[in-house]
């Protein structure tokens, strides 16, 4: 089920006066007539419709959502492998050198003082979260700045440089202060790029089919996962600890640069380029996502040459609108309506027949607002309980268990993958269930029981502590808090993005899609910052 995707059926197709709109309905057909397809009674189908139905591109081989998922795979890649290799950074900055530490943060021959461990997990929480609330408000900015590629293709290479910096520095000695500064600087700037793309490449998924939202999302679902399969690969591998902290951080420049190179086919498909050309010249003046680091100066103007057995543009040709159903000329609407204010297609922008001014106006944010407010909120408080103590607490967890085995992959097993799984699987119920859609006032409360994770976590084995007593001795109490604690995230996430569209005109769900990415933000910094309160209150 797509959360982003405008639902409706196609439009019907511009005038045939104006070749530009022509060919934004038509897909570029030739030797299609200019001469008008007009219905003779209610519920007939223009004949130009039926054709440019039947002549929409298939999507080969699926190759369009394949590379769609790479790419939702890839944007949530530097969260996921930073906060997976929490207990290297952690024991990295405790010990000082690089080569006695592994990636569950074993050292050997090293003593430990937690104490001094600066607190990277709420650091990194905080400062991999503020980039997004941030550039989601800048990107209103951004997008009339810089084409759709330059933006994509510039952030996905800024963090294949970092993560290739990361790689670099599980070889290099340093003081311990010189590679947290290192280390958090990256976060900071890595997270810049991934909101970035995350925003550009979810104004693009508004163009397509419904699916490709859900295929982006599963991708970005499946990141986590991705994360921790490498991370316990690579402690499983039996090489040195610097060799097995190397090759973990390796795997996401391959990641990035496969994204890189999906990135760069996907404009050659024409499946894709059909749609991102059709969504351009109905909404030329599109804020949400400009086409124009896609489409070719041609397409962008909206003017194309004269193809052989079409009539010239003129200023003769009368001008076309929609009256009562009907096309008809201007001059015809403003006589028989001269009160009422007909609309017509003029080079791909709807204008007054009255004054030839613009159409409609642009939905308000607040107007949106007041109609998907409780989704909102929800999705504020789902993101500040999971945030304020994942990973910040929950990475601190460990196992009373003898086993040395089984206490060295307790966290990358039942933090991170455990939760990454659940939490897909929480966002694939969605596919099949959107309770409670019909009583949305019982969504609160359902959302306000989760903060009950909070204590229930902090009362683990959480190390170090010197308040809070540890009611939670055996590892089963914090796999059995952490399963529901996951799937409710996954699923809570996933249907407030989903039902937000829902509760909005057709014309009004790109904005109240973009308002839920904002309260998302919102709510992963305000996590990120009790994440701090909490640690102290251990």
């Amino acid at each position: 089920m797509s959360c982003w995707a405008v639902p409706g059926a196609d439009p019907p197709p511009p005038p045939h006066g104006d070749r530009a709109a022509l060919a934004g309905a038509s897909g570029n057909q030739p030797g299609l007539s200019t001469a008008p397809s007009l219905p003779t009674r209610p519920g007939d189908i223009p004949r130009s419709t039926q054709m440019a139905r039947q002549d929409i591109p298939k999507d080969q081989f699926h190759a369009v959502g394949i590379i769609f998922f790479i790419l939702g795979l890839g944007t949530l890649l530097p969260w996921n492998f930073f906060i997976t290799a929490i207990p290297y950074f952690q024991a990295r900055l405790i010990v000082g050198t690089s080569s006695t530490v592994g990636l569950g943060g074993n050292s050997s021959g090293t003593q430990q003082d937690p104490a001094h461990d600066f607190n990277f997990n709420n650091w990194l929480t905080l400062l991999s979260q503020l980039p997004l609330l941030l550039f989601t408000l800048l990107n209103s900015f951004l997008y009339q700045c810089i084409p759709d590629k330059v933006r994509v293709l510039g952030s996905m290479s800024g963090i294949l440089l970092l993560f290739i910096l990361t790689a670099v520095l599980v070889r290099v000695e340093m003081p311990p202060h010189s590679f947290f500064s290192i280390t958090i600087s990256s976060v900071w700037f890595i997270n810049s790029f991934c909101a970035v793309l995350q925003g550009s490449l979810f104004g693009q998924l508004g163009t397509l089919p419904q699916g490709y939202s859900t295929l982006f999302l599963s991708g970005q679902g499946m990141a986590g996962t991705f994360a921790a399969s490498a991370m316990l690969l690579s402690m499983a591998s039996g090489a040195d600890a610097q060799t097995s902290a190397l090759s973990y951080f390796i795997t996401p420049c391959v990641g990035t640069l496969i994204s890189i190179v999906c990135y760069l086919v996907l404009p050659r498909m024409a499946f894709f380029h059909h749609y991102l050309e059709r969504s351009w010249q109905r909404d030329p003046c599109n804020e949400l996502e400009t086409k124009a680091g896609l489409l070719g100066p041609e397409e962008q103007s909206g003017e194309q040459s004269e193809r052989p057995g079409e009539e010239p543009q003129g200023p003769e040709k009368p001008m076309l609108g929609m009256a009562n159903g009907t096309l008809r000329t201007l001059e015809e609407i403003s006589v028989e309506s001269p009160g009422k204010g007909a609309f017509a297609l003029h080079n791909g922008t709807a204008t007054s027949a009255q004054n030839g001014g613009p159409g409609p106006e642009r939905p308000s944010v607040f107007s949106v607002l007041r109609k998907i407010w409780l989704l909102a909120l929800c999705i504020v408080m789902v993101f500040t309980v999971t945030l304020s103590v994942f990973p910040a607490i929950t990475a601190t967890v460990t196992s009373t268990s003898e086993s040395k085995q089984w206490s060295e992959f307790f966290t990358p097993v039942c933090c991170f993958l455990l939760f990454n799984m659940m939490d897909w699987l929480g966002r694939s119920i969605t596919s099949y269930c959107l309770w409670p859609e019909k009583r949305l006032w019982l969504l609160p409360l359902l959302v306000g029981l989760r903060f009950l994770f909070v204590p229930l976590l902090m009362l683990c084995q959480a190390e170090p502590r010197t308040r809070l007593p540890v009611l939670f001795h055996h590892d089963a109490w914090f796999i059995l808090f952490m399963l529901p604690f996951s799937l409710s995230n996954g699923y809570f996430v996933s249907l407030t993005m989903c039902l937000a569209p829902k509760q909005v005109l057709p014309q009004e769900s790109e904005l109240a899609g973009a308002i839920m990415t904002f309260f998302l933000a919102l709510g992963l910094s305000c996590g990120a910052g009790l994440s701090f309160l909490l640690k102290a209150l251990l």
